[in-house]
């Protein structure tokens, strides 16, 4: 029994030796290493945990991507889908709908044409705010009234907009409490009303005005005007002689004891010596410069003459200026934010001389108008100007001002300089612009009677408007882009333009 005992005691000593051995963990106390002499019993039990632990992250990763790809697959799928129920669950709206439309993974989403207007419920119970807004910073201005070229005799018809130099336009910029600027109507220069029209707008506090140049339209009357309306408004048609004959061929006039012509609601307002060349800058005056040519208005509306207005102009007052307290207020446009944009545009649809826009582009650019971008000072540089809604207080009708003399001296498209004069400004100048789709439920728009189209609006190439091209040249517009500039714009590149609409 004990030659057993001491075999067994034998044996479990060489194994024991045997496992230390083998164990990579040893003593050596000449090497400086200390090791413990075993393992924990768990030990091959915590390897295992801690790879299968690594395995299932990497397993839970994977599935948790399949799943958001299966979800944006759904998403997208589910804006496209013509079923209303999927359809209803895709929010366009959302920043990943964004992203993809950028991306070109989905077609971008179409702006609403038409949405309902927050507008009040009665005309009748609108009250109107006594008094002007007070202006903070304008409190006095006035106006360039002679063209100097012309009474030194080195011209040999005043402008309409006057000579205004470059260091004129940039002094204009500069905002003071006592201000003059150029802003039309240089005597002598055209433009002129009939006595009996003159006298008939003294009365004009509130002005709904509209305007139909070189027989492009007939007038389009409005609906649902209120009687309060009907009484406070004067409903101002302004015409060229080519509109006045015109209409007078295709509509009936009605001429009162005055000499004043009506159609309808509309009291035509004849604009005698057009003082440009180009019809679409005439357009402009009453356009942009209503305060000009109403000078006792208080609030306007402006609309374009191809529209019919069906929406009571006291609701507008109160919608866009008097609920939020603003005294100038127009629509942003339904494709575009950037004015480059809008450029490419022009030259897509032969809106002006091609070469033309691009200069004027590049001295907007060169003075440092940046493109519009996301989370900017403004919702957009780009407005839809067929609607305008003001209270003609002295800094809205600066901005006009400085808006018509950008108008005057570069291209006649107003929807290019706009942005520009905001940024001028420096954010001096608030304003409310509102969506395009509640723009696009103030009116129907009806189609012109012809389109409009001029030969310099075909020109490619500057060269074209040399030599016998020089005629297609306004010698009364546009002479900022005639008139060498105070600055190296050969080296000014236009910024990118993405084109992601249709309608350019």
């Amino acid at each position: 029994m004990d030659g057993e005992a001491q075999r067994s005691v034998s044996f479990r000593l060489n194994r024991r030796g045997d496992r230390t051995n083998q164990s990579p963990h040893f003593n050596d106390s000449e090497e400086g290493f200390s090791y413990p002499e075993r393992l924990p019993q768990d030990y091959p039990m915590k390897i295992v945990w801690k790879k299968g632990f690594i395995r299932l992250v990497l397993v839970a990763g994977i599935l948790w991507m399949l799943l958001i790809l299966i979800a944006l697959l759904f998403h997208v799928w589910s804006c496209q889908s013509s079923v209303s129920f999927f359809s209803a669950m895709c929010n366009k709206d959302s920043k990943l709908f964004t992203i993809l439309g950028r991306s070109g993974v989905v077609p971008q989403p179409q702006p609403q044409h038409r949405c309902p207007i927050p507008l009040a419920n009665d005309p009748d119970k609108i009250v109107i705010p006594k008094g002007r807004t007070l202006d903070k910073i304008v409190k006095d201005l006035s106006y360039v009234m002679e063209d100097e070229l012309w009474n030194n005799g080195s011209q040999t018809f005043p402008l309409f907009g006057g000579h205004q130099n470059w260091s004129q336009r940039e002094e204009s910029f500069k905002l003071n409490s006592t201000m003059k600027v150029h802003c039309g109507f240089i005597h002598n220069s055209g433009a002129e009303m009939a006595r009996s029209d003159i006298k008939y707008v003294k009365k004009c506090t509130f002005v709904v005005a509209s305007g139909i140049f070189d027989g492009y339209d007939t007038p389009h009357q409005p609906s649902n005007i209120s009687l309060r309306s009907k009484k406070l408004f004067c409903f101002l048609m302004v015409v060229d002689e080519i509109s006045l004959k015109f209409i007078k061929e295709n509509v009936t006039i009605r001429e009162d004891d005055d000499g004043g012509k009506w159609v309808g609601i509309w009291r035509l307002v004849l604009l005698k010596h057009p003082p440009y060349d180009e019809p679409r800058r005439n357009g402009k005056i009453p356009k942009i410069l209503l305060h000009r040519l109403f000078p006792q208005a208080q609030y306007s509306i402006w609309i374009d003459g191809k529209m019919e207005l069906i929406v009571d102009p006291l609701l507008i007052l109160e919608r866009y200026l008097w609920r939020e307290k603003y005294t100038f207020a127009i629509a942003q446009h339904k494709h575009h934010r950037s004015i480059y944009e809008e450029a490419d545009a022009n030259k897509r649809r032969k809106r002006y001389a091609r070469p033309l826009i691009d200069l004027h582009m590049k001295i907007y650019r060169y003075e440092g108008m940046e493109s519009w971008s996301p989370g900017g000072k403004t919702i957009s540089d780009v407005p839809e100007g067929a609607i305008i809604v003001r209270e003609h207080t002295a800094i809205s009708n600066l901005f006009s001002c400085l808006w018509f003399n950008e108008v005057d001296l570069f291209t006649p498209r107003d929807q290019l300089s706009f942005g520009y004069v905001v940024y001028r400004l420096g954010g001096s100048f608030d304003f409310y612009m509102f969506p395009n789709c509640e723009y696009n439920s103030l009116f129907v728009l009806h189609p012109h009677t012809r389109e409009h189209s001029s030969a310099v609006e075909w020109v490619k190439n500057i060269t074209e408007l040399d030599g016998k091209g020089s005629s297609m040249k306004e010698s009364r517009g546009g002479l900022g882009l005639w008139t060498p500039y105070p600055g190296n714009l050969d080296s000014v590149a236009l910024p990118a333009v993405p084109r992601t609409s249709k309608a350019g």
